[in-house]
């Protein structure tokens, strides 16, 4: 439930913004989900392995092919070369069969991470309070589902097998280059630590890039998801062309930080490849000094040669990955943000499950308010098991938080709220939440059967008491006048139907709980008058033998409640019955006036 200080739109705090988190912790987060699948990990680590040690035997190959020719004397050992060639040809065709079985394992061990990745974040949400959901636009919550976790995805799926291969790759072309001639290796003592010590400077300076890129999306999409869901409220006015350049703006911020972020990396890979590319020319230059010198064999050079390449070219893809990684860093920290958002405090130790419920309600002395605004100040209200208690008041005096404290979407700074003696705090908020049928102004339906959103709240139910319920609620009719009646699918929340249809089925859904205690925030509000007097019979029915709290704006409804509470500045100005209140004389006889005469009007 929307908590009273959204009502303006007002959702501050609710960036993901915090102090950057040291890349050690996030690789050590993600490896707790990679460590999972241990044994995949090993065999990708084989196959790995195995299929750059079959790659790094070619260039050796092809020197022993190149030195079976006999310059100046225009001799070749056919036999020599052919059977080198040969060997080359075998290992290159089985590390590419090996680095094909890689990859495919490396898809499907990526999938399973990503998945289990998303699963937590998901589950998470699930526990997260309700505060959480007013201070953070859902837009950037639902970008750190999607487009962060894809991102960590494609770096594990491709950056991981590539930062395993370069390493075997760099490792073992210095190896054979040592081996071949160690002379010739001191030109890399220059050119390799140039390469990494501007890699490193430049991954210094991208990660912040491309932590703002993902902000900047996040709220791109926050305001796109807001925007779409009021599409017809910015026709109706008028308004596209100021919303569409809000919008402008927007897209704007993201397209500037994913170029800075963009930019700023690709120069990374040619600098490196530049400085690669001159270790290449110096080692040409040398080695044939040394051929010529009697130092080394033609065929040691050429191999030479091809193995410097291997050395530095996967330097040069490192410098690529460290960018991507940066990147995919960046959003697996916006994800681990979102996990490490504190979770609705528990219940306490020894929590009782509320259970044979009167229906006794009372609120003592409260004192409540979101950040530092108060809302409630010392408010106090009895209800007795059975009683409708209507409460009403202007925009922002507090009735929907009053149903908040209720419920346990929030909890008081100071007082005491009790059902049937019984303090809140020392119930399970499981069952404290079942106690309650609820019917909100803003209707929720989901993508399913009309009786799977009728029956969702309530296990075990039949056809036949979902059929009863929609009776009660004056939708019976309309059901079955679908397609496929209790069966027809209700798509994208409902969106082929009316709001008044919408929130008919919801009463229903309510009837169907029958629950102890119910809340009525505006249920009427989206049905016309005639559909409204035609379901009071309903409501008071539904509400016999229950203890309700009903929102109420349209006064007129709630001319029978048992109590009328009167909220002003975040106390209980008045609080009586509809004849008491009348008679008084006070701010309700204003409002019902007030509202009499518009209607006369």
């Amino acid at each position: 439930m929307p908590a009273e200080k959204n009502l303006s739109g007002n959702r501050g705090g609710g960036s993901f913004e915090r102090p950057k988190a040291r890349s050690g912790l996030i690789l050590k987060r993600l490896w707790h989900y990679l460590y999972q699948y241990k044994w995949m990990l090993l065999l990708a680590a084989v196959l790995s392995i195995s299929s750059n040690l079959f790659a790094l035997l070619g260039p050796k190959l092809s020197g022993y092919a190149i030195d079976a020719i006999r310059p100046g004397f225009g001799l070749v050992d056919f036999q020599t070369v052919f059977h080198y060639t040969a060997l080359m040809l075998v290992f290159y065709l089985f590390s590419s069969l090996l680095g094909y079985a890689l990859a495919a394992l490396m898809v499907q061990l990526s999938r399973n991470i990503v998945y289990q990745l998303r699963k937590d974040a998901f589950d998470h949400l699930m526990k997260l309070p309700v505060r959480f959901f007013d201070t953070h636009p859902i837009g950037d919550v639902l970008s750190i589902l999607s487009y962060d976790i894809d991102t960590v995805n494609a770096s594990l799926s491709n950056d991981l097998v590539q930062m395993l291969a370069s390493a075997i790759t760099v490792g073992g072309s210095f190896v054979m280059m040592l081996s071949i001639s160690p002379r010739l290796m001191l030109v890399f003592a220059i050119t390799i630590p140039a390469s990494v010590l501007f890699t490193q400077y430049r991954s210094k300076r991208v990660r912040p890039l491309y932590r703002k890129r993902s902000e900047k999306l996040g709220e791109l999409n926050g305001y796109a998801e807001e925007m779409t869901g009021g599409l017809k409220t910015i026709k109706a006015y008028g308004r596209e062309q100021v919303f569409n350049h809000r919008f402008e703006q927007h897209n704007i911020d993201a397209c500037q930080a994913n170029y800075a972020a963009d930019h700023f990396a690709c120069m990374t890979g040619p600098t490196v490849n530049f400085i690669n590319n001159l270790s290449l020319v110096l080692v040409s230059v040398f080695g044939s000094l040394l051929y010529m010198g009697g130092g080394i064999s033609l065929g040691s050079v050429s191999s030479f040669v091809l193995y410097s390449r291997k050395f530095s070219g996967p330097i040069n893809e490192f410098a690529n990955i460290i960018s991507e990684l940066q990147s995919a860093l960046a959003a697996a920290e916006r994800v681990f943000r979102l996990l490490d958002e504190p979770e609705e405090v528990p219940d306490l130790p020894g929590a009782q499950e509320l259970s044979k419920i009167e229906g006794a309600v009372e609120l003592k002395n409260i004192h409540f308010g979101y950040d530092t605004r108060p809302v409630l100040q010392n408010f106090s209200l009895q209800v007795q098991p059975g009683q409708m208690v209507a409460i009403v008041g202007p925009t922002g005096a507090g009735k929907t938080t009053i149903i908040n404290l209720l419920m346990r979407f929030y909890d008081p700074d100071q007082g005491m709220i009790s059902v049937d003696g019984k303090e809140i705090q020392t119930v399970t908020r499981a069952s404290l939440r079942r106690a309650y049928s609820m019917v909100l102004q803003d209707t929720w339906l989901f993508s399913g059967t009309v009786f799977e959103n009728l029956a969702y709240g309530k296990e075990g139910v039949t056809r036949a008491q979902v059929e009863e319920a929609a009776k009660a609620a004056k939708i019976d009719g309309f059901i079955r006048s679908l397609p496929q009646g209790y069966d027809t699918i209700l798509r994208d929340g409902g969106s082929e139907i009316s709001k008044g249809q919408k929130q008919l089925l919801t009463i229903a859904r309510a009837m169907l709980l029958d629950a102890p205690m119910l809340i009525l925030d505006e249920a009427t509000s989206n049905v016309d008058t005639s559909t409204e007097r035609a379901i009071q019979a309903a409501m008071l029915e539904l509400m016999k033998g229950r203890t309700c709290f009903v929102i109420a704006h349209r006064l007129s409804t709630i001319q029978n409640a048992d109590l009328i509470v009167v909220l002003q500045d975040g106390a209980a100005a008045e609080c009586g019955t509809h004849a008491q209140l009348m008679a008084k004389g006070g701010y309700y006889r204003e409002l019902y006036q007030a509202q009499f005469d518009t209607a006369e009007g």
